[in-house]
């Protein structure tokens, strides 16, 4: 290699190096030709990524509809204090699939999504759809001050994590209503193989309504779901179900289960639904159970008269 080649090497890496920024910033406005600076932003989060580092941030400058994207490194999409949607009719509005995750530098496999409108339109499939094999593992996403709706196309989901490799899903005063299936689903198993790899969920502050069901957890999810209103859905407003080894285990807190069909249903073997200090009153069923599943009750509950099956073993 002569040394001028080197040295034009040496300036292209140099030069994309630069192109990604540790902040860029999406307009209604923008333009993605645009390098994503605050002066001269780009118009959507697909044009933006390319040009945001691995760990970065996009902002948004102003309100607008910024179309649906397919994340593949760490990032923050964060636009609080203005208005920010993604239309996802008849797609899905944020695709992570943590298996992509391969830049250089990138360790922390973290999401963090902030202050965005998804609008399914009524023919959304998901508004937020995680996924992963076996192999990759430690991956976070953080899902806050979202509202997710209109997801009436199946599979129909607000939140769909199927990562086999487990990992950590937050999400925190978010609403999401609307959705043919299901708010929430998730399982490691979900992508159609074995896994004895848990995700752990975290659900806080948030809202769930108007779903074929609130949240569904599968096998090996260990969920714990605080200060959170869970109601107006047409199945079970808590689901649990166990089918690839391990437990399914689900704990709620000063929440609010009423107005489902169902408020509770560990539907096989090695799992349980922990209830206490919430309020869940007026559902068609409090509870249901099949396969050995249980349903438990520290005894501090309003049901409005109807009993829960147990007690957790070992508290009172």
């Amino acid at each position: 290699m002569t040394a001028f080649a080197v040295l034009a090497f040496i300036l292209a890496v140099s030069s994309s190096a630069r192109a990604q920024a540790s902040r860029t910033w999406v307009s209604g406005v923008g333009d993605d030709a645009n390098p994503c600076s605050r002066t001269a932003p780009c118009k959507t989060y697909a044009g933006a990524i390319s040009k945001t580092a691995v760990n970065g941030e996009i902002n948004c400058l102003d309100p607008g509809g910024f179309g649906a994207v397919t994340i593949t490194k760490s990032i923050t999409i964060d636009c609080h204090e203005v208005f920010a949607s993604v239309l996802n009719a008849g797609t899905n509005g944020i695709n992570i699939p943590f298996d992509n995750f391969t830049a250089v530098g990138e360790t922390r496999k973290t999401v963090r999504l902030r202050n965005i409108n998804f609008n399914g339109f009524d023919t959304g499939l998901r508004a937020i759809s995680i996924s992963g094999s076996a192999g990759t593992t430690n991956t976070k996403v953080f899902v806050e001050d979202c509202l997710l709706d209109g997801n009436q196309t199946s599979p129909g989901r607000g939140i769909q994590d199927f990562r086999a490799g487990g990992g950590l899903l937050v999400v925190d005063n978010t609403t999401i209503r609307n959705m043919l299936a299901a708010g929430i689903t998730v399982d490691p198993t979900g992508g159609g193989g074995a896994s004895s790899t848990s995700i752990s969920v975290r659900i806080s502050n948030s809202r769930i309504s108007d779903c074929g069901s609130g949240a569904n957890f599968g096998s090996n999810v260990k969920a714990t779901i605080f200060n959170s209103n869970i109601t107006f859905n047409f199945g079970a407003g808590i689901f649990a179900v166990q089918n690839s080894g391990g437990t399914t285990e689900v704990a709620l807190d000063h929440c609010t289960v009423s107005l489902n069909v169902t408020g509770f249903n560990a539907s096989s073997a090695n799992t349980v639904i922990r209830v206490s200090n919430t309020t869940a009153m007026n559902n068609g069923t409090l509870s249901s159970t099949a396969g050995g599943g249980q349903v438990s009750s520290y005894g501090n509950n309003q049901t409005g008269g109807t009993a829960f099956p147990s007690t957790p073993t070992g508290q009172t």
